[in-house]
């Protein structure tokens, strides 16, 4: 398999690359300790090259103290001691890339923790110091100042303010332990500028930057207002840091992809003008139900936004923070949507995985990069996580009312045969496994058939091999055409006369005229027909 990997891809290999997610807290545990490390990654390479992926797409591996999964980060030139050391980073970075593997990192830009160096140090200054100025530090409201700064609400829910016991509030748009940075201070560019280049001369080839449009606030920090600009959404502020960014990026060959949630889509390709970010998320298509007007609307509003500034579209089913695919197509409502997670929805797990059978052929079918996030290539559930083991601080801002995201980060399971599924060998698992866990192992499914890792193994071989799949990137090309197809039906086709059509009617339907199936996501019918929630890569 690794030799048809060349280890040093194309210029443009982001443009239509499968780049796997992976949780290092999660993954596999290589010291026994029950917390995935990058010896537990390393160790897996193999697999992963098997797999058929481009890239990996780390979340944080900083030195933190976790209050938020790694994303409240104590020190960006540090690897978190839980998963190893810089010099362990470097070997991996190193290894996966002579085996045609690239290594994305992430940067956390908006906030910082608050074991960070600077913070610690703007704590022990004081009100009105120097080190306060990179933060956001305000006097409350009100005589006694006990009431926030202003009326904003968190990301995670409640007010984005903590007071001091020196009477000063910070500000945070995530958990207390996070407090955001002032980027209209020049050493908060400076520094990120600095982290860039360790990394990049550390040989990674790009950059995911989480929350990407929130870095930027309105300098008087005001109440919301009808008909203002947005005080700290998509400011204008913003484009000038990701074009000095993307300055850095080009003096090494790296590519950016952005976390940017905008409902509009001219202010969200904004980001991708050719002298800012390569790629963002696409959360449209990620959230969308299991409907095909809406998938159908979904993709081509995708595809027009990003060919508007000639950038490649990302598709996406499932991340870190969002309920697994298997489980969120088994339930009633199968679009996703943060505030409208709660506890014991009813799912059909059967009906789920067909449908994200399906899903997995879709996505990779279509022009553009695929993100795979780890677990989803094994058919992984969303687990309900006992209430003394939830860790994320999500569920707790909520008032315990919201499950949380740990549902999505449990373990995973390598082996039936071994300890915890095959994750570690010695100790339980950071976040605690079901009973049948095992049967999802890696080992149970590489030699099944019909498994969901052998359909994720031979879509990302043909996705590879075949060139119809490529995305050429030229202004004006015409990388999808859709076909006539009845209703509830997906048709469409790439070059070389590569066809992909989905069935979501509750009928089985007419597959196009065709000289041989490529790969199903389920069995035909006995006509030749496409079953209900089925997929089908077809060649005309």
């Amino acid at each position: 398999m690794a030799a048809n990997r060349p280890s040093e891809p194309t210029a443009n290999w982001w443009r239509d690359a499968a780049i796997y997610q992976i949780y290092v807290r999660s993954f596999a545990d290589g010291d026994g300790d029950g917390t995935g490390d990058l010896a537990g990654v390393r160790a897996r390479l193999p697999y992963l090259v098997e797999l058929g992926v481009d890239a990996l797409w780390f979340t944080p591996w900083y030195l933190s103290p976790l209050a938020d999964g790694g994303y409240d980060v104590a020190d960006y030139r540090t690897i978190d001691p839980a998963f190893g050391t810089l010099a362990e980073a470097e070997k991996l970075i190193a290894e996966a890339r002579e085996l045609g593997i690239r290594t994305i990192i992430d940067i956390v830009p908006n906030h910082v923790s608050d074991q960070h160096a600077w913070f610690r140090a703007a704590l022990e200054a004081g009100s009105g110091s120097p080190e306060r100025d990179l933060f956001h530090f305000r006097k409350g409201r009100g005589p006694d100042g006990a009431t926030p700064p202003n009326d904003w609400v968190s990301e995670f829910g409640g007010t984005p303010w903590t007071r001091l016991d020196d009477g000063e509030w910070y500000l945070h748009l995530f958990a207390t332990q996070q407090p955001d940075l002032n980027w209209a201070h020049p050493a908060v560019r400076q520094e990120h500028e600095e982290v860039l280049r360790f990394w990049f001369e550390r040989g990674v080839s790009g950059v995911r930057i989480d929350s990407a449009a929130l870095l930027a606030k309105d300098p008087a920090l005001p109440d919301f207002a009808e008909g203002d600009p947005h005080p700290f959404v998509d400011r204008d502020e913003l484009h000038d840091i990701y074009r000095a960014w993307r300055a850095i990026g080009d003096e090494y060959g790296g590519v950016f992809v952005g976390e940017v949630w905008l409902p509009d889509a001219e202010r969200f390709a904004r980001y991708l003008r050719p002298d800012e970010l390569h790629t963002a998320f696409n959360f449209n298509f990620l959230a969308c139900p299991w409907d095909a007007g809406l998938l159908r609307t979904a993709i081509d509003d995708t595809l027009s936004e990003h060919a508007s500034v000639g950038a490649p579209a990302t598709w996406v089913l499932c991340n870190h923070d969002v309920t697994r695919t298997v489980t969120r197509y088994g339930r009633a409502e199968t679009g996703f949507d943060f505030g409208a997670k709660t506890f014991g929805t009813p799912t059909d797990l059967a009906l789920g995985t067909r449908r994200a059978r399906a899903a997995a052929l879709l996505s990779l079918a279509l022009p553009g990069a695929a993100y795979l996030y780890q677990g989803e290539e094994l058919g992984l559930p969303e687990v309900d996580i006992p209430l003394d083991r939830i860790q994320d601080p999500m569920h707790f801002r909520k008032g315990g009312a919201d499950p949380g995201r740990d549902g999505c980060r449990v373990p995973l399971p390598w082996s039936a045969q071994g300890p915890y599924a095959g994750f570690g060998a010695d100790a339980e698992p950071w976040l605690p496994q079901p009973a049948d866990w095992a049967s999802y192992a890696a080992d149970l499914q590489s030699d099944d058939p019909d498994s969901m890792l052998t359909l994720y193994r031979e879509a990302l071989r043909l996705r590879r091999e075949e060139p119809g799949f490529a995305t050429t990137g030229e202004p004006g090309a015409r990388e999808l055409t859709w076909l006539d197809a009845a209703p509830g039906v997906l048709a469409l086709s790439r070059t070389e006369g590569l066809l992909c059509v989905v069935n979501l009617a509750a009928e089985a339907a007419e597959l196009p005229e065709h000289s041989a199936v490529l790969l199903a996501s389920g069995p035909l019918d006995g006509a030749g027909r496409l079953p209900q929630d089925t997929a089908v890569w077809l060649r005309a």
